[in-house]
């Protein structure tokens, strides 16, 4: 929930230039307050209206006008059931009336090369970012079209937690793989909830990056969220106890030094990319 009358506030504890007399402002206030959408109503959404979506999300920006991203529509309820089952700790998600799947798509370049006889060499690690960064424009644009229309929705990277079961599940060929998943829904909640980020002067930088406040810009975003979004439990207790001062660093440090996803280079090695 928000705390104040400026989305910029609430979202990086900072003020920006008042700007409120452009074009289109009121529109960029709605993206800054946004929020992920965990709870929806069960009411179903008009297929239409996903495919709709679908065509505003893949019209964003592309690589070179190479097109390599896919989006998956689940509709088989089964189909969905077991894909919600590999995301192991995301209780939630079973209760989206939809899911999507994200892919990247290098497969459809590789087949224009033969096509038109003509070598492919680019066959390194660019080809595989390219179709991920492709795949992560489309999802990011979906976000923005689907909030446009009052739906709710929240990107899903646990797809990638098994994603040869994956894969297999969606029929993906060699050179296509799972990027992101997106439950989608009409929110049950209508005040979205603003997770605090960190303060623009420390991801926001002018001709060249800097750090030097870096450890005091972290800790003050800290007491700031925890004072406005405090976590509800800590995690893994039982491996580092419980902290009296638990803030965003501590779960971020906490939470990678889980491992997670080791295999995902083995599997994308797997669909055929080279990854030097």
């Amino acid at each position: 929930m928000t705390n104040s009358n400026s989305p910029l506030v609430d979202r990086y504890g900072e003020e920006a230039a008042p700007l409120q007399q452009i074009d289109g402002y009121s529109r960029l206030e709605q993206m800054i307050g946004r929020g992920s959408c965990r709870s929806f109503k069960q009411a179903k959404i008009d297929p239409a209206l996903i495919q709709l979506l679908c065509a505003a999300s893949l019209a964003s920006p592309t690589k070179s006008d190479l097109q390599q991203r896919d989006i998956v529509v689940l509709s088989d309820p089964d189909l969905k059931s077991q894909i919600v089952q590999l995301m192991s700790g995301q209780g939630w998600i079973a209760n989206a009336p939809h899911l999507l799947v994200f892919c990247g798509n290098n497969r459809r370049q590789r087949r224009l090369h033969e096509l038109r006889n003509r070598p492919f060499v680019n066959d390194h690690l660019d080809a595989f970012f390219n179709a991920s960064v492709d795949a992560g424009v489309a999802l990011s644009a979906f976000v923005i079209a689907a909030e446009a229309v009052g739906l709710g929705c929240c990107p899903i990277s646990a797809i990638r937690n098994a994603p040869v079961e994956v894969s297999n599940l969606l029929g993906l060929p060699d050179h296509v793989f799972p990027v992101a998943g997106i439950a989608l829904g009409y929110p049950a909640e209508t005040i979205p909830t603003v997770s605090p980020r960190l303060p623009m002067r420390a991801t926001v930088h002018m001709d060249s990056y800097t750090e030097d406040k870096l450890d005091d810009e972290i800790e003050a975003y800290d007491r700031r969220r925890d004072g406005v979004l405090p976590y509800e439990q800590q995690r893994a207790e039982n491996k580092f106890g419980t902290s009296t001062s638990y803030g965003w660093s501590e779960d971020k440090a906490r939470q990678y030094t889980q491992q997670e996803r080791q295999d995902f280079g083995r599997f994308i090695r797997d669909k055929g990319f080279d990854l030097s």
